[in-house]
């Protein structure tokens, strides 16, 4: 774990994964509703072997440090996820990508990942900061934050399940709405997925869908941080 400075003086705990060999673009892993759980770090390593430096900060700490909850523990989840700003986790987003900019691990191109409630905040992290590549898997709320939708700065690749009844054909259809005909946009559909599709060892993994989408955003990470700029 390491610790990054906060924009208001105070300093928080990230898990962070450094490529074997060299340096590597950054990517911010942003937490599910669960804390920095074992998956995320999960994600933070495949990252890392990938030749990425990849950290997953703790957005908890202001209300407690450390806390990391099983699937099971469904309404403390929502209870932590509730004491919790958006804005304040986003102002922490992106002090953690200034921070993986700094880092001797880095090459100072960051991006950002977000899973379930963590989406939304590389949604809104994407609109009100600078990520040079940004990606959201199943994001709950960000058919609130459209009205951020004009200041998206970087290319913008979203994850949603077919059968997730926290983002339904409704919300879908909204986000879609919203970036119709912006080229930085990629909105994608996995119609036997169900929310969460993409937690190792979550009791509603599908497969195939976390392969693909998986394959997708490592892909679309690949070309916006590793190639040339503009």
């Amino acid at each position: 774990m390491v610790r990054v400075p906060s924009s208001d003086g105070k300093e928080f705990s990230a898990y962070m994964a450094l490529p074997i060999k060299g340096r590597g673009p950054g990517v911010v892993v942003a937490q599910e509703i669960f804390g920095v759980t074992d998956s995320l770090k999960q994600v933070c390593d495949f990252l890392a072997s990938r030749q990425f430096t990849a950290i997953c900060p703790d957005l908890y700490w202001r209300s407690e440090e450390g806390v990391v909850l099983k699937e099971n523990d469904y309404e403390r989840a929502r209870a932590m996820r509730a004491k919790t700003d958006d804005n304040q986790a986003a102002a922490d987003l992106n002090a953690t990508m200034e921070f993986l900019k700094k880092h001797p691990g880095c090459t100072g191109r960051v991006g950002i990942i977000g899973y379930c409630w963590g989406g939304m905040l590389s949604y809104l992290t994407a609109c009100r900061h600078k990520p040079e590549a940004a990606v959201g898997y199943y994001g709950v709320g960000i058919e609130n934050k459209l009205d951020q939708s004009a200041n998206l700065s970087c290319s913008l690749m979203l994850h949603y399940a077919g059968k997730d009844a926290y983002a339904g054909p409704d919300v879908r259809a909204k986000v879609r709405a919203a970036h119709e005909g912006d080229p930085k946009v990629t909105i994608l559909e996995y119609p036997d997925a169900d929310h969460a599709f993409a937690r190792p060892g979550g009791h509603i993994f599908h497969y195939a869908s976390a392969d693909l989408a998986d394959m997708r955003t490592l892909s679309f990470l690949t070309e916006k941080l590793f190639g040339p700029r503009g």
